[in-house]
């Protein structure tokens, strides 16, 4: 049973938001673009950028199920995580025909969350598009540092999606040691972008109809800036996002809109939307920003990490309590099978870390545990799809725990310490036995020669009746022995 992305008031009610260009703004607080500038003409099945606040690309936070939870609180376009190249190319794409959702997978036999397919093999998913409740306002970010490579991972799922994007904006070492993300920046990447830029646009958007854009950060100057974003403006894209920090800049210092406007300015000159990123907090905040820095829209990312309802205005009611907001995403994640490693992890940044519930929850092995310890497992529906997905994702096999996994080691260990003891003690024992038999040896034929020395003529004689066989001792036995 599947949720519909509807007003975001907890409720279950039909789907009827429109599509994106057709989306109502009677009730909506929406940038304002200017009129004046030129704009690239946007492709059929591509949507424009501007007038729009939109989810994040965030890795693990940008999962299928939080990008329905964002779409559900009027997010008006949802960013993917960045996605690898490589990691795209050469995976096996199917329906799932449980969900409804396509997923590109990889074979996997020893993955604790991997689904089963229906043929019995484990498999783990790489990308899953729900195409029914988010094709139409998905945007497919890459990582990439090759246009061969962008071309040939954006062209698996452009029919699934609005846009590709490229990610030129991450600073985390996985993926600028790859070249990707912020090291694309440099003077000498920079042409390399606009390669991957082109490719993209030539071989993906026009082939599929949809848009091509692209994510930065900062440089260190203004004409650093400026110059870069001029050379990627002529590509052919339809949209750029400025991550108003710099490369070495962390999310917890705070974001530089001084170059903002310029930035705006020299979009706008080449008929390309202009998004900012950066400390925006909700709906209200990033329409207030784009109109006074003179962008077209917002991108928020760990506000709405923390609370996707932030998409909705104050006038529509503003930010919800965090239960419900939890509720809703549990819902899409087991409408969805969501990995249950990724599904704790989103609850960890949805639930207040002070409140008593959140260390229950962070204990949980299993869906069926967490709707227990949320209060949930009185909804019949939930209960049954958790029973499902914890069947599906192996959660209801026992589990043993690093705790266990300590203390069997512990006791292993323990037992071979005492076997080893054991054996040398034995080991010893049978040498000692060796040494004594040894010596009994080497002085037997020194006893008997003093015995024999000290034999009476009368012992004598009865030794030799013995050997001759004799029964008793007579005197020719006693004459034989003398």
């Amino acid at each position: 049973m599947s949720t519909n992305i509807a007003a975001g008031n907890g409720s279950n009610t039909p789907n009827t938001t429109p599509a994106p260009s057709q989306s109502p703004t009677s009730n909506v607080s929406r940038p304002a673009s200017p009129a004046t500038v030129p704009h690239v003409p946007i492709p059929r099945r591509g949507v424009g950028y501007r007038g729009k606040v939109v989810l994040a690309p965030m890795v693990r936070s940008g999962e299928l199920p939080s990008r329905l939870l964002a779409l559900y609180y009027k997010a008006d376009l949802v960013w993917g995580p960045e996605t690898v190249d490589r990691s795209m190319i050469g995976t096996i794409q199917r329906t799932n025909s449980r969900t409804g959702c396509i997923e590109w997978s990889r074979p996997q036999n020893k993955h604790a969350n991997s689904l089963v397919t229906e043929d019995g093999e484990k498999e783990n998913v790489i990308y899953r598009i729900d195409s029914k409740r988010e094709s139409d306002r998905l945007v497919f970010q890459i990582g990439t540092n090759s246009p061969e490579r962008a071309v040939a991972a954006a062209d698996l799922v452009a029919p699934y999606c609005v846009a590709i994007d490229v990610n030129a904006g991450c600073p985390k070492s996985f993926s600028t040691d790859g070249g990707m993300g912020a090291a694309l920046l440099t003077e000498q990447n920079g042409d390399l972008l606009a390669r991957i830029l082109t490719a993209l646009v030539n071989e993906v958007g026009q082939k599929h109809e949809i848009g091509i854009s692209v994510k930065i950060r900062l440089l260190s100057t203004p004409e650093e800036t400026s110059a870069l974003v001029h050379k990627l403006c002529k590509t052919g894209i339809t949209g750029l996002t400025i991550h108003c920090r710099t490369r070495p800049m962390r999310p917890r210092e705070r974001a530089i809109r001084e170059q903002l406007r310029m930035i705006g300015e020299i979009c706008h000159s080449h008929g390309v939307a202009c998004l900012m990123n950066g400390d925006v907090a909700s709906r209200d905040e990033a329409v207030r920003l784009a109109q006074e820095y003179g962008v077209d829209g917002g991108m928020i990312a760990t506000a709405a990490e923390a609370n996707s309802s932030v998409f909705l205005s104050e006038s529509e009611g503003g930010k919800k309590h965090w239960r419900e907001v939890v509720t809703q995403y549990l819902r899409f994640a087991l409408e969805v099978e969501n990995k249950f490693g990724n599904t704790k992890f989103l609850l960890s940044q949805l639930m207040p870390g002070k409140e008593a519930i959140y260390q229950r929850v962070s204990q949980c092995r299993s869906y069926t545990a967490i709707l227990q310890a949320l209060e949930l497992n009185n909804d019949v529906t939930m209960s049954e799809m958790a029973k499902n997905v914890d069947s599906l994702l192996h959660l209801d096999e026992p589990k043993v725990s690093k705790s266990d996994v300590k203390k069997a080691n512990k006791a292993a260990n323990r037992a071979k310490h005492e076997a080893n003891i054991a054996r040398k003690k034995r080991a010893a024992e049978e040498f000692m036995q060796a040494q004594q038999h040894k010596r009994e040896r080497r002085t037997s034929p020194l006893r008997e020669q003093t015995e024999a020395r000290g034999r009476s003529p009368e012992r004598k004689a009865e030794i030799a009746a013995d050997n001759a066989g004799f029964e008793g001792v007579g005197q020719g036995a006693l004459q034989v022995a003398v």
